[in-house]
């Protein structure tokens, strides 16, 4: 058996070859992580802080708790007060999509039953996010991202 010699050509070669896959890679990646990106949360982030401590101490005196659940092709929002009673609000918008990307946005239409906030959707296993803003009675706006996470079957 004969012997190859391991020549500087060859040596060039292997590490072209190996730095090619590397940056083809890391190119592919910053594409996927450009293109799936959601999105600015504000606009003008040093205007948002300005006004970020009153309307969190607005938001945190209404004492709301919320909950999401998926069950049998609906979507259950649930708003209650610090008694724990449901809470129904003026103006509800949510978006219900991933936390890795726009394509499967989706508004629901949320309608209040007398205890919670109820939409027709079915949805796929994995983790969801609903980026809620709802209007109190009273005028107080609530923000929020509920995390919901929909089990297989």
């Amino acid at each position: 058996m004969r012997e190859r010699e391991l020549t500087g050509r060859h040596v060039l070669m292997i590490f072209v070859g190996a730095f090619g896959i590397i940056i083809t890679v890391n190119l592919a990646l910053a594409y996927n992580a450009v293109a799936t990106f959601p999105g600015t949360e504000v606009k003008n982030s040093y205007v948002a802080s300005q006004q970020f401590n009153v309307k969190k101490a607005a938001q945190e005196s209404l004492g709301w708790t919320v909950d999401a659940r998926a069950k049998g092709g609906l979507l259950i929002l649930s708003i209650k007060d610090d008694a724990g009673n449901p809470v129904q609000v003026s103006a509800l918008d949510a978006v219900l999509g991933r936390a890795t990307h726009v394509k499967d946005d989706m508004r629901p239409d949320f309608q209040f039953d007398g205890t919670a906030y109820v939409a027709r959707e079915e949805l796929k296993p994995g983790n969801w996010n609903i980026r809620m803003k709802a209007t109190a009675l009273d005028g107080t706006e609530f923000e929020q991202r509920v995390v919901l996470r929909v089990q297989k079957g």
